[in-house]
C-alpha cells in the first residue's frame, strides 16, 4: 500500500495537476485552430488558388504523386498555434513586469518615524 500512497502524493502535487490541465486545454485549443483553418483560412486559399483546397494539392514527379497539401495544412495550423501562444506569453510577461515593479517608496511620515526610532535606539 505504501507505493499507492506515494503515487497519490506525487500525482496530486501542483505541478502535475497544472501540467495535466495544460495538456487538456492545449488539445482543445488545437481542435479550435484546426476548425478555424479548415473552415475559414483554407477556403480563402482555395479561392485564391482556384483548386478544391490546400489538402488537394499534389506534386507529381515521374508518375509518383506527393500529397503536399496535407503537410501545408499542418504547417499553417502549427504557425497559427505558435503565433497565438506567442501573443499569450507576451501578454503574460507584460503583466508580470507590472506586478514585479519596485514597491513604492514609503510615505514621508513613515520615513520620519523610522529615523526617530533609529535615533532613539542609539541612546
Amino acid at each position: 500500500m505504501g507505493m499507492l500512497k506515494e503515487f497519490k502524493e506525487f500525482a496530486m502535487k501542483g505541478n502535475i495537476v497544472d501540467l495535466a490541465v495544460a495538456v487538456i486545454i492545449g488539445g482543445a485549443f488545437g481542435k479550435i485552430v484546426t476548425a478555424f483553418t479548415d473552415s475559414l483560412i483554407m477556403p480563402v486559399i482555395s479561392l485564391l488558388m482556384g483548386k478544391g483546397g490546400v489538402s488537394d494539392l499534389t506534386v507529381a514527379v515521374n508518375g509518383t504523386v506527393f500529397p503536399v497539401g496535407n503537410f501545408l495544412q499542418a504547417v499553417i495550423d502549427f504557425i497559427l498555434v505558435a503565433f497565438v501562444l506567442f501573443l499569450v506569453i507576451k501578454v503574460m510577461n507584460a503583466r508580470k513586469k507590472q506586478v514585479v515593479e519596485a514597491p513604492a517608496a514609503p510615505a514621508e511620515d513613515i520615513v520620519l518615524l523610522r529615523e526617530i526610532r533609529d535615533e532613539l535606539r542609539k541612546k
